[in-house]
């Protein structure tokens, strides 16, 4: 289980890595996270296009899927040994929800809203980005979710492991 944490620090800093190289140029190049207002705002501005910003939400997406559906999987059952469904429910579970929870609290929280990293010119009056309602509704999905998405990768590499 000591193991499971500390990976979750490695897909934390994944995730944090996602971030960062979205908005290496700007906060516009994440806007992608962002509601569905500030969105139209950044393409009416000429910010950026409606195909970009599908394009960065595809790419960032599979990025951070292929390593929640392939990496965190093979740490668990190749590196610390899991070789039942619930070792590898309970290790993944603890993996995904710390990292969910890093997503919620750190980034969308804390990052995305009290700092101006994420601060978009000429969206101000659209703030807070993330609204109260989606941050919850986040927090339960990913509390709801995570265990459920934990539990079928588990069944799925436990098959695949007999």
């Amino acid at each position: 289980m000591i193991l499971a944490v500390i990976e979750s620090f490695v897909l934390n800093f994944v995730l944090l890595l996602v971030c960062v190289i979205n908005i290496r140029n700007g906060a516009v190049g994440g806007v992608h996270y962002y509601e569905q207002p500030v969105k139209d705002r950044v393409v009416e501005l000429g910010l950026i296009t409606e195909k970009q910003i599908k394009r960065n939400h595809t790419v960032s997406g599979l990025f951070f899927m292929l390593v929640l559906l392939i990496a965190a999987p093979l740490m668990v059952f190749c590196v610390n040994g899991a070789d039942t469904f619930f070792d590898g429910f309970i290790q993944l579970t603890i993996m995904y929800l710390l990292c969910g929870l890093f997503d919620r609290v750190f980034i969308d929280w804390y990052w995305v809203g009290h700092t101006k990293a994420w601060l978009i010119p000429g969206t101000e009056d659209l703030m807070p980005y993330i609204h109260k309602k989606t941050w919850l509704t986040k927090i339960i999905g990913t509390v709801i979710g995570y265990p459920l998405f934990a539990a079928l990768i588990s069944w799925i590499f436990t098959l695949i492991q007999k």
